[in-house]
C-alpha cells in the first residue's frame, strides 16, 4: 500500500481522479440535472451551469484540494492544523457527510431493490410504478394502509450499506481506488449505451433539440441560484470529501490539472444523463413527463422503459447506472466520516467504519419510514413561509442541501482565501515551480471574493427566503 509518513495514498493520480470523479458524479446528477435543465431552458440552462463550475466550483474544488494536500489530515485535522480555531468548522463538515450518508444509503438500498424487481419483478413494477414506489416505502396505496418497509429501510439498505462498509474498510488503495477503476468506466459504459438508446427512439429528435436549443425566456434569477445549487451537491463540495481525498495526493501530483479533470468529468456526466433522459421522456411520455427527483426516477421512467423496445432490458442498465452512481458517492461520504472520526481519536478503522455505517443505518431508517409509513417531521423556518413542519425526510434533505453544505463550502473558501491566504494555495499547487498555475491571480480573486459571494446568496435564498436551490 503506499503511504506517506504512515498515512495511505493514491497508488495512482488516475486512481485518484476516478475516485474523485466518482464522488462527484452521484444521484443527483443522474436524476436532478436533467429535470432541472430541462426546466431552466435546455441549452440556456446548460450555459450558465457551465460557467459557474467554471468559474466556481472549480474554485471551492481546489481550495479543499489544497488545503487537504497541504495539511496531509482528514478535514478535523487540516482545519484545525491551518488554524486551531477553526476546528469546529471541520467537524461540521464531517456532521453534514454523516446525515447525507444516512439518507444516501436508503436510496442506494432502493437502488438494489429496483435492480431485483426490474430483473424478476418486471411486470409488476410497470402495471403501476406509483403504487409499486409508495409499497417500498410502507403504504398501501390499493387500500390505504400504512406498513413497516421492511425491504425498503432495512433489507437493501443493509445490502448496499455492507457493500459500501467492505469497499471502505479494504482502505484507500486496495478498496476505493481498486472499485472506482472498475465502477467508473462501468458507470459511463452504461451511460453511452443508454443514451445512444434515448437520442434513436422515434420521436426522441425533439428532446435532443430541445436541450440543444437556448431558451431565454425560462431563465429567471432563480435559474442561476438552482444552477449554483446543484454544481454544489454535484460537485461534492462542502462534504468533507475532496479535502480527505486530496489529502491522500502526492506531492508530485498537478491539482489544478486535477481539478479540471474531475470537474470536467463530473459535468460531462450530467450532461449525457441530461441527453439519455430528456429525449428518452419526450419519446414516451411527452414533455411534460419530464422531472426530477426520486419519484421520477423510480415511478416516472418505469412509464418510459414501459413504453420502449426491451424497456425492461434497458430499465435494469438504468438501475445498475444508478447503482454505479450511489455506490462511489457512499464510499467517498463514508470514507470522509471514517478518516475524521479513526485519525482524530486514534481508533481502530475498521470499527469506526462498521460503527459509523450502523449509526447513518438508524439515522436513515427513520428517513425512509417518514416519507409514507410513519409521520415523523422535522422543523424548518424562513422569512416566506415561518415556521413550517415538513417530513423528517424534506427536513434532512433540507438541512443539508440549504444549509449545511453551502456552510462548509463557504468556510473552505475562507480558510483558503483569507485564513491561510490564497497565496499559501498557488503555492500549493505550483510545488516550488513545479507545476505552471497561470490562473493563480484569477483562483485567489475568486477564493476570497467570487465563491464566497456566490454561496452566501445561496445560503440567503435557500434559508431566509425558502427557495428550492438544492
Amino acid at each position: 500500500m503506499s503511504t506517506q509518513n504512515g498515512r495511505a495514498q493514491w497508488a495512482t493520480n488516475m486512481g485518484f481522479i476516478l475516485a474523485a470523479a466518482g464522488s462527484a458524479v452521484g444521484l443527483g446528477n443522474i436524476w436532478k440535472f436533467p429535470g432541472k435543465a430541462y426546466e431552466g431552458g435546455g441549452a440556456a440552462f446548460i450555459l450558465i451551469y457551465l460557467a459557474i463550475v467554471a468559474i466556481i466550483g472549480t474554485t471551492v474544488m481546489l481550495a479543499e484540494f489544497v488545503i487537504g494536500r497541504h495539511t496531509q489530515k482528514d478535514t478535523i485535522g487540516a482545519y484545525s492544523q491551518l488554524r486551531s480555531s477553526w476546528k469546529g468548522w471541520g467537524f461540521l463538515g464531517v456532521v453534514t457527510a454523516f446525515i447525507i450518508l444516512s439518507y444516501y444509503f436508503q436510496v442506494g438500498g432502493w437502488v438494489v431493490y429496483y435492480i431485483y424487481s426490474y430483473i424478476f419483478k418486471s411486470a409488476e413494477v410497470m402495471a403501476n410504478p406509483l403504487f409499486y414506489f409508495y409499497n417500498l416505502l410502507g403504504y398501501d396505496a390499493a387500500n390505504s394502509a400504512t406498513f413497516f418497509p421492511l425491504a425498503g429501510a432495512i433489507i437493501c439498505p443493509l445490502i448496499f450499506i455492507g457493500l459500501t462498509v467492505f469497499i471502505v474498510v479494504r482502505g484507500v488503495e486496495k478498496g476505493i481506488e481498486r472499485f472506482n477503476k472498475i465502477g467508473m468506466p462501468a458507470l459511463f459504459g452504461i451511460l453511452i449505451i443508454l443514451m445512444i438508446r434515448a437520442v434513436t427512439l422515434p420521436g426522441a429528435s425533439e428532446g435532443v433539440k430541445y436541450m440543444l436549443t437556448p431558451d431565454f425566456s425560462k431563465v429567471t434569477g432563480e435559474t442561476f441560484l438552482i444552477a449554483l445549487g446543484q454544481a454544489f451537491f454535484s460537485l461534492s463540495l462542502g462534504m468533507s470529501i475532496m479535502i480527505t481525498y486530496g489529502s491522500y495526493l502526492k506531492r508530485d501530483e498537478n491539482l489544478a490539472k486535477n481539478t479540471v479533470l474531475v470537474c470536467g468529468f463530473d459535468t460531462l456526466i450530467a450532461f449525457m444523463a441530461a441527453f439519455m433522459i430528456v429525449p428518452a421522456v419526450f419519446a414516451t411520455l411527452g414533455s411534460e413527463g419530464v422531472g426530477k427527483g426520486g419519484g421520477f426516477a423510480f415511478v416516472a421512467l418505469a412509464g418510459v422503459f414501459q413504453n420502449m423496445p426491451a424497456g425492461v432490458f434497458f430499465g435494469i442498465l438504468f438501475y445498475l447506472l444508478l447503482f454505479f452512481a450511489a455506490m462511489t458517492s457512499a464510499i467517498s461520504l463514508l470514507e470522509g466520516a471514517v478518516a475524521a472520526v479513526s485519525e482524530q481519536r486514534n481508533w481502530d478503522r475498521k470499527k469506526v467504519t462498521i460503527g459509523m455505517a450502523l449509526a447513518m443505518f438508524i439515522v436513515g431508517v427513520f428517513y425512509t419510514i417518514s416519507q409514507a409509513s410513519v409521520n415523523l417531521k422535522g422543523v424548518w423556518f424562513d422569512f416566506t413561509d415561518g415556521v413550517s413542519f415538513p417530513a423528517l425526510a424534506d427536513f434532512m434533505e433540507n438541512v443539508t442541501d440549504r444549509l449545511l453544505i453551502p456552510i462548509c463550502a463557504l468556510t473552505a473558501c475562507l480558510l483558503a482565501g483569507w485564513v491561510w491566504g490564497a497565496k499559501n494555495g498557488v503555492e500549493e499547487v505550483r510545488q516550488g515551480g513545479k507545476f505552471p498555475f497561470s490562473l493563480g491571480n484569477a483562483w485567489s480573486v475568486s477564493v476570497k471574493f467570487i465563491a464566497p459571494v456566490a454561496i452566501i446568496i445561496i445560503i440567503i435564498f435557500g434559508l431566509f427566503l425558502g427557495k428550492a436551490i438544492s
